[in-house]
């Protein structure tokens, strides 16, 4: 795959990620990294983000060999343990029941690799705290589908904001891209906007 040189690739396949690189005025190719992002056995929760999201940008960087490539990934952690994506109805439940009254963190690490350059790769944290939910509320929750690709089987940004009570931080991070860091990031790596 090739463009024009400096052309951002987003190697990732979340819609999310996209929309939140359009709201800063970046329309980046999507080139989505497929590797197996299963953490290592006590693998510790930024340490895990940052090996992905470094494994991403590598093998994108394979495909995109002239153009910069922007790779991020996230997950929820609860005291230690990573909280991915949920496998099934029941491991969201299992997630949400985790997570109710509790406060958890949310890393996201963002990597940059453009051709003749060393990688950057910068891991943001936010602390999300949770209402108390009951079985009828994470039930309702689980219904709407909502949980399905979401690290911590929630999305901030839709009905899963009823969820929470507090964020303290990047809640750009806890939707998927610190845009703030991004937006450093690429200014150093001199990516066109």
């Amino acid at each position: 795959m090739t463009s024009s040189p400096q052309t951002l690739v987003l190697a990732s396949r979340s819609p999310r990620r996209l929309e939140l690189l359009r709201r800063i005025g970046i329309e980046p190719i999507v080139c989505p990294a497929d590797i197996d992002e299963s953490p290592f056995f006590n693998e510790v929760p930024i340490a895990y983000v940052s090996r992905v999201s470094k494994c991403k940008a590598e093998t994108v960087a394979r495909q995109c060999v002239n153009e910069i490539v922007l790779a991020a990934d996230t997950t929820v952690e609860l005291d230690g343990v990573i909280f991915g994506q949920p496998v099934d109805d029941n491991d969201a439940r299992r997630m949400l029941h985790a997570l109710s009254a509790n406060t958890h963190r949310v890393h996201t690490a963002v990597s940059v690799l453009r051709p003749g350059a060393a990688m950057r790769t910068v891991v943001v944290t936010s602390h999300i705290t949770f209402v108390t939910l009951n079985s009828h509320l994470i039930e309702w929750y689980v219904a709407t589908g909502e949980p399905w690709g979401k690290a911590g089987a929630y999305a901030v940004q839709g009905a899963g904001g009823v969820l929470v009570k507090d964020v303290q931080g990047s809640l750009s991070n806890v939707v998927g891209l610190p845009l703030r860091e991004v937006a450093g990031v690429l200014r150093l790596k001199g990516a066109r906007a």
